[in-house]
């Protein structure tokens, strides 16, 4: 009995490992065999435990997951009012090792990469980072969501707070998860790939006496998602100047390229509503709930935060409605567009009707036609149709069809 005991961790261990490669390997060879166009991606693997398996990562578990060492960057910024020191790390043991500075009030860590999982399990180890928490920074995508946790046993008390930052590449939305565990002295982000939109934030850290500096660890964490929300305005910008764009082009010359793209822009901003509708939950909650590790300060700036959210979902909204008309004036156009050549060919050949029935008679293969002998029958033919499609004409023209 103790020997089968002391097996499951190790069972456990390899059958989740052997479960993410298997995942790995379909993964590969679907993305392989089905390649995908340019446009909006969206999410087609969900990284999930296996069904009923334990909840949550402990980080001891990491050591049999694949992992990719040196696929992570980690870098750490610790300050205060008076000092601010920036460090890029590249021995992670040293660096686990030592402890902040006595003169840092507040330290900053952020990892770029979520293949390497000595670095994540080194840094869950040592701040006793939940093990639920640690399975979302994972199992990518997650919902924007806030958690948060209670000093208990080898768990601190951490608000663990999951978002999505948006960038614009290639005309494009890129959108990837941000994990932030906020302490009382520390603050560690987990990206999914190397660059981000906080370089405003680094700048400032680097400016003495900055409000940024002055404040607490939680001021940081408000100042990062203030960050990634406001970020999203200029890519807003430039989603309504295409709009505009489009409204001309549907209006003067509408093809099929013209709604291929509002789709992509309606797609776009689908995705910029997925991201930020949760992340208003998020900030609302971060306003209403206290916790140990949130200062007063700070709960009232997350309320600012919280309108700009609410500014871009109304946009977004807006945008949508737009695309939505546009999609219908484009459709209109369309048809008025075929209706008109449509009316165009109807008319031409109403018009010719009663010329083909002039032509039918007089080509009838009858010995004795009178008009036939006639010396200026062919101009009296061709004068009377002249006549007729004249007279046609007019008339449309006096009933407005033309």
């Amino acid at each position: 009995m103790e020997s089968r005991t002391g097996s499951e961790p190790d069972e456990r261990k390899r059958a989740d490992a052997a479960d993410l490669e298997i995942r790995d390997a379909v993964s590969n060879r679907k993305s392989k065999a089905r390649p995908r166009g340019k446009g909006l991606r969206l999410p087609r693997r969900f990284q999930k435990a296996k069904p009923g398996s334990a909840p949550g990562i402990e980080p001891r578990d990491l050591a049999a997951l694949p992992s990719t060492r040196g696929a992570a960057r980690v870098t750490c910024i610790d300050y205060c009012p008076t000092e601010v020191k920036f460090e890029e790390v590249k021995d992670l043991s040293q660096f686990i090792i030592r402890h902040r500075p006595e003169w840092s009030t507040v330290r900053w860590i952020n990892v770029d990469g979520l293949a390497d999982l000595d670095v994540i399990g080194a840094f869950a180890e040592k701040y006793g980072l939940h093990p639920l928490a640690i399975e979302d920074v994972l199992h990518v995508p997650q919902r924007p969501k806030v958690e948060a946790y209670e000093n208990a046993g080898p768990y601190q008390a951490r608000l663990f707070i999951v978002a999505r930052m948006m960038e614009l590449v290639e005309a494009h939305i890129h959108s990837e998860q941000i994990s932030i565990f906020v302490g009382h002295n520390t603050v560690l982000t987990f990206q999914e790939t190397a660059g981000d939109v906080w370089d405003p934030v680094r700048a400032r850290l680097r400016l003495p006496g900055s409000q940024l500096r002055r404040e607490d660890a939680s001021f940081l964490a408000y100042t990062l998602i203030d960050a990634m929300v406001d970020h999203v305005f200029p890519i807003l910008e430039q989603f309504g100047d295409r709009l505009e764009h489009l409204e001309d082009e549907v209006l003067q010359n509408p093809g099929s390229s013209t709604i291929q793209e509002i789709h992509g822009i309606k797609r776009e901003l689908l995705l910029v509503r997925r991201a930020m509708w949760p992340m208003r939950e998020v900030l609302q909650r971060l306003h209403r709930e206290p916790h140990e590790c949130l200062s007063e300060t700070t709960r009232t700036y997350v309320r600012d935060v919280y309108e700009h959210a609410v500014q871009v979902i109304d946009i977004v909204e807006t945008y949508r409605e737009l695309a939505v008309g546009l999609t219908e004036t484009h459709m209109t156009a369309m048809s008025n567009r075929m209706n008109e050549i449509v009316k165009v060919l109807t008319i031409i050949g109403t018009i010719f009707i009663p010329l083909t029935f002039l032509a039918g008679v007089y080509g009838m293969n009858f010995r004795h036609l009178p008009e036939l002998e006639w010396q200026w029958g062919y101009a009296i033919f061709w004068m009377v149709s002249a006549a007729i499609a004249g007279g046609m004409i007019a008339w449309f023209r006096a009933r407005g069809w033309i």
